[in-house]
């Protein structure tokens, strides 16, 4: 099944056009419009994020994020916060560990202002003293409220031993010690140094018209600076480290565990068959019920035992490396090697004996959730700022469907043994974790010693001595 069988309106699709178009100074403006809507969100997708920062300035990105808002050189906060409201925008920003972004969700009629506002506060923040000082707070109250989400401490962890002593395992918010230090003069150096014209660009979804946003972008943004070393990271491929950490707090109701090995970066060929993989593994939780009959074995294995509350299977890319892993949710305080264990014969299960039905299954469920994940003007614009920044180019529906499509049972196989079998996984728990799986055991589970491995090596000689006639 196509993505266009999914959807079912070719001649819908046909509607959207994707245009891109790319300024002298190397700023980039993308986008998709569609004739029939009012409104659009635009805004400019920048490549740098905690990634780019270094043990000194990490929280910097993050920072500057809260100080985009509190005045420019000829708009007051108050005057920003003013015009925003009477146009009836919505104005945001987030920052990942790749990327920066400010954007607006707007009518139509407002995207020329909306772009004047992000250029100005892009380029011609004051960075007040003082609203550093009050922001500082702000940061360190956000700070307190994301350690009391545990899937947040468990994946700042996760990435903090899987990549060590790299800046990808840095957290976006940096800690404490920064945040309380982070100078103006911190915030002035990450700006010249990162928001450069080449890694900028300039998206917008809806009823946006194209020629109208480039006139914009070479008005506001012509005049920025090119970095002189366009394409070129600021890093280099963070190496990946099998590792284990327990945080133990036994009066936790819950226990919290990830693993993960290492993935592959969003340009890689085996992004796909690996996406397919994360699908079939699939994602369960025993407050939603119907486990028994869900295509994934590892949800109908985890409902029958009883062993965990909820599981979710990812695949985290980033520009030249990954993590593919599970993370799962648990009130047993004894007997979390078990969940683990069959996380483990699932993942060789990958490895060894995939059926093509469930392949097909897992893509249609894959489209599905691909093209769910773009209902809006503001997710569309988020696909394509991140598609601009990592392939150079914005892949369209009939693409991906093709990339998914032409995976097959032997493509998730072989990913699964080169990138699961016999390597070093990183492994992390939260809260009552004292009976999580010795590490070893995890190391030794993903290797030639696990059952269904050893079934398979021992089909594959039988297979070799029967083509030579023994």
């Amino acid at each position: 099944m196509s993505l266009v069988d999914t959807c079912g309106c070719y001649q819908l699709l046909s509607l959207y056009r994707n245009q891109v178009t790319r300024l002298a100074n190397g700023f980039t403006v993308a986008t998709e419009a569609n004739p029939n809507f009012q409104t659009a969100t635009v805004g400019v997708w920048i490549d740098a994020g905690s990634r780019f920062e270094n043990a000194k300035n990490n929280g910097t990105a993050h920072f500057l994020e809260h100080m985009a808002f509190k005045g420019t050189k000829s708009r007051s906060q108050t005057d920003l916060e003013v015009q925003i409201e009477n146009m009836g925008a919505h104005l945001n920003a987030y920052t990942s560990r790749e990327q920066t972004v400010y954007y607006a969700k707007t009518l139509k009629s407002d995207i020329p202002s909306t772009v004047g506002i992000l250029a100005d506060i892009l380029q011609n923040s004051t960075l007040d003293e003082a609203a550093i000082s009050r922001e500082r707070d702000v940061i360190l109250r956000e700070y307190e409220e994301v350690q009391k989400q545990k899937d947040e401490v468990v994946f700042d962890e996760l990435h903090k031993i899987a990549f060590q002593d790299s800046s990808l395992g840095y957290t976006i918010l940096g800690p404490t010690e920064n945040i309380r230090k982070i100078t103006r003069q911190d915030l002035v150096d990450y700006i010249s140094k990162n928001y450069t014209a080449d890694r900028m660009v300039l998206c917008a979804a809806g009823g946006v018209e194209h020629d109208a946003l480039v006139s914009l972008a070479e008005k506001y943004f012509g005049g920025l600076g090119s970095s002189g070393n366009p394409g070129k990271k600021p890093f280099t491929k963070a190496p990946f480290t099998g590792s284990e950490a327990l945080i133990r707090y036994d009066e936790h109701p819950t226990a919290h565990v990830a693993m993960a090995v290492e993935g592959v970066g969003w340009t890689s060929p085996d992004y796909w068959p690996l996406l397919v993989a994360q699908s079939i593994v699939g994602t369960w939780d025993r407050s939603l019920g119907a486990a028994a009959n869900v295509s994934s074995k590892l949800a109908q294995k985890f409902y029958q035992d009883n062993l965990a509350n909820s599981f979710m299977s990812f695949n985290t890319s980033y520009s030249d490396t990954g993590l593919f892993g599970i993370y799962f949710v648990s009130e047993r305080k004894m007997g979390l090697d078990d969940p683990m264990h069959w996380i483990v014969q699932e993942w060789m299960r990958l490895c060894t004996s995939v059926t093509e039905a469930e392949v097909f299954r897992a893509k249609n469920q894959l489209k599905t959730s691909l093209l769910l994940a773009l209902d809006g003007t503001t997710p569309v614009a988020e696909d394509i700022g991140r598609q601009m920044l990592t392939y150079g180019r914005r892949l369209n529906p009939f693409e991906i469907d093709a990339l998914i499509e032409k995976v097959t049972a032997e493509d998730v196989m072989r990913v699964a043994q080169e990138y699961i079998y016999d390597k070093d996984v990183a492994v992390v728990g939260y809260g009552c974790v004292e009976s999580v799986q010795d590490y070893n055991r995890v190391s030794v589970g993903l290797s030639i010693t696990s059952p269904s491995v050893i079934d398979y090596c021992f089909f594959q000689v039988r297979a070799s001595m029967s083509r030579i006639g023994f």
